[in-house]
């Protein structure tokens, strides 16, 4: 059910960049034929891990999250800074952010996040067979991480306990694969 594209862009610029985002804002000619501005913040792919213990627990992550100002529980998740190898990022950010690395590792989709405005899309990988590894997190962040089974996440989504689009979309996903 693909269409052609009924957009035109006109002229592009960078109004906007640091290490992790850059916003472009596109002159373009819409769809009604009018002219308009269209602003797109590019963020390289990101990924993020469904890590699943021998108990069937699920390793959420906890941090304040600045944009938000609210503290949030998510599945380990981070940048690619465009790094291709992005089980290489998903094994990287789990040991960062979660103290653990998987023996086993399974991609199972990918979401994309926010596409209206945003470029991010999210790869996600199941890990399992996990052990212990050093934590490493940045600098900038105070990350708790919670074993919590993975019966009680999925509640904890539907509940809106657990609200971070990648992490909902995993968790659920993973429900769907399991049943």
């Amino acid at each position: 059910m693909a269409g052609t594209n009924p957009w035109k862009t006109l002229a592009s610029r960078v109004v906007y960049e640091n290490d992790w985002i850059r916003v472009r804002e596109d002159e373009v000619v819409r769809p009604d034929g009018g002219q308009g501005i269209y602003s797109v913040v590019e963020i390289p792919a990101s990924v993020g891990i469904v890590a699943l213990n021998d108990r069937d627990e699920i390793a959420l992550v906890g941090q304040w999250r600045y944009a938000l100002d609210r503290y949030t529980w998510e599945i380990p998740r981070g940048g690619s800074h465009g790094n291709p190898d992005l089980p290489a990022v998903a094994r990287t950010e789990l040991a960062e952010e979660a103290g653990v690395r998987a023996a086993n590792w399974q991609p199972f989709g990918s979401v994309d996040v926010n596409n209206g405005v945003t470029t991010d899309v999210q790869h996600l990988f199941l890990a399992t067979g996990l052990e212990p590894a050093s934590a490493d997190q940045d600098p900038f962040e105070q990350i708790v991480v919670a074993w919590v089974p993975f019966e009680r996440a999925v509640e904890m989504v539907l509940e809106g306990q657990i609200t971070e689009v990648c992490s909902v979309a995993a968790i659920l996903k993973v429900e769907k694969l399991r049943t």
